[in-house]
């Protein structure tokens, strides 16, 4: 977006102001749009026609001030309900699927006086952790083009880190806004589950689904934060815990009186040395800002990845009935018989990530294996709660890379799924006990790849999350780095 201001709080105040007006600024959104996103395949719909008008409707509002996200564009994972606007989910079995409604996160965000530009590519379903499981192929990282920009949201990321709009949102399920946050070099956050309504958005695996921001800043994550965050009625797990001023908890002067705990056992080994170098550069950083860092023990961690994938993949199995061909979605031709036609429409619609884990899933909820493997998942994935929940009595937020390497070659992982799962070993856990956590960037490696650290807090601890990351956020200046693109490179 040349010759418009960068962040969302920026574009915000210049239109209150009069310096810039929400037309404008949607234009120019739009044009960096159609410039790099046909190298970058970040976008799944773009809504100019839509969003122009809302545009000018805002630029005409005589309480346009009042709007704390007045004129800024913002991009929405393809997995949100949007009315009138396709929401595929990235899935060939929801191809042309029009929703009647919006999500509540899409009808918070308009009341803010936000603009949505359009819908974002994702792994089908968000079941992945590159974007190469998308049926519309896969998104490149705008850092190399050759590589990754992380999953499931890959798409919402790469739109924010090549500047094509100031925010995005994701949803994450294993990791899927923190992971490619990182990869992408940019701010992602995962709220406390049950902060911010889901309602309105495809299901992959209810218990750990949970929609947050992508930023290019702290403060950007928060403003964000401010006009989603809150109890909806549409949404039973929604919860109705009072809602604090995410952005107002910000700016504050280093990190005296924080505690930042770190499971060094957890980083023995897999670690690549570029991350665990600019990681430990953070930790110093931290120290300086005035936080004491202290070891703590998280004994059940190394078994997230494999609970995970289990409770994960059964409520994929349960959640993705639905698409049966019957109701909506896609409906094979030509079937001879009811079954015929579910299981037409079923091979024809979905891609082979979605399949593995239904067929996964269905397993381990099946009669003689239930008890053996998703009662037991369901009992460890206490036990990694009360682990966090006894390392958070000593420490304020917990810190830990938020991926173990930077973004891998497309292609490098597709044959070997459980290498592909591993990506998300440090992130599965905040989903796995509903806590908040955050990715901010902490470096870069010797070839150029950004770097993020995670920091995970109590739940309903939001803010001070915000709080912490916002600090060692502009102790650094990472955050700053942009890449380099061109126009159709």
């Amino acid at each position: 977006m040349s010759g418009t201001p960068k962040t969302a709080r920026a574009i915000r105040d210049a239109i209150a102001a009069g310096d810039a007006t929400a037309a404008g600024v949607c234009r120019a959104a739009l044009d960096s749009i159609t410039s790099f996103d046909p190298a970058l395949n970040a976008f799944r719909t773009i809504s100019a026609d839509r969003a122009l008008a809302r545009a000018v409707e805002l630029d005409a509002r005589p309480d346009k001030a009042s709007l704390p996200l007045l004129g800024v564009p913002i991009a929405l994972k393809d997995n949100m309900c949007t009315r009138g606007i396709a929401t595929t989910a990235s899935s060939r079995i929801l191809e042309n699927y029009v929703p009647p409604y919006n999500a509540t996160v899409v009808e918070r965000l308009e009341a803010a006086g936000a603009v949505i530009v359009g819908k974002t590519n994702c792994d089908e379903f968000a079941m992945g952790s590159s974007t190469e499981n998308s049926a519309y192929g896969p998104t490149r990282n705008p850092w190399a083009i050759d590589r990754t920009p992380g999953g499931s949201s890959g798409g919402s990321a790469a739109a924010v880190a090549a500047g094509m709009v100031p925010l995005a949102l994701g949803s994450d399920t294993g990791g899927s806004i923190r992971q490619p946050a990182a990869l992408c070099g940019i701010v992602g956050f995962k709220p406390t589950y049950g902060r911010v309504s889901r309602y309105g958005l495809i299901a992959f695996a209810s218990s750990l689904d949970q929609i947050g921001p992508f930023a290019t800043t702290v403060d950007d994550a928060a403003l964000v934060m401010d006009a989603i965050a809150g109890a909806d009625p549409c949404d039973s797990t929604a919860s109705g815990a009072p809602v604090p001023r995410f952005a107002e908890s910000l700016g504050q002067t280093g990190l005296a009186g924080t505690r930042i705990g770190v499971p060094r056992h957890l980083l023995s080994e897999g670690v690549d040395a570029d991350v665990m170098r600019a990681f430990d550069d953070a930790i110093a950083v931290a120290r300086d800002q005035g936080a004491e860092v202290i070891d703590v023990e998280l004994p059940y961690s190394p078994q997230a990845i494999p609970v995970y994938y289990i409770i994960a993949t059964a409520e994929a199995s349960a959640n993705l009935a639905r698409y049966d061909g019957v109701r909506y979605g896609l409906r094979a031709e030509e079937a001879s018989a009811l079954i015929d036609m579910y299981e037409r429409t079923r091979g024809a619609g979905f891609g082979r990530e979605v399949k593995r884990r239904i067929i996964l899933g269905t397993y381990v909820l099946s009669a003689g294996y239930y008890d053996a493997y998703y009662r037991k998942a369901q009992q460890v994935r206490t036990l990694i709660r009360r682990d966090y929940d006894r390392a958070l009595e000593r420490a304020d937020v917990i810190a830990l890379p938020t991926s173990p390497t930077a973004a891998f070659k497309l292609g490098e992982r597709t044959e070997d799924p459980v290498q592909m799962y591993l990506s998300d070993v440090f992130t599965v856990s905040a989903n796995l006990s509903g806590l908040p956590a955050i990715t901010v960037p902490c470096g870069f490696t010797r070839a150029e790849l950004p770097i993020g650290i995670q920091l995970t807090g109590r739940a309903m601890d939001d803010a001070n999350v915000l709080r912490v990351a916002d600090v060692y956020e502009r102790a650094t200046s990472w955050s700053a780095r942009r890449p380099a693109l061109t126009a159709h490179s």
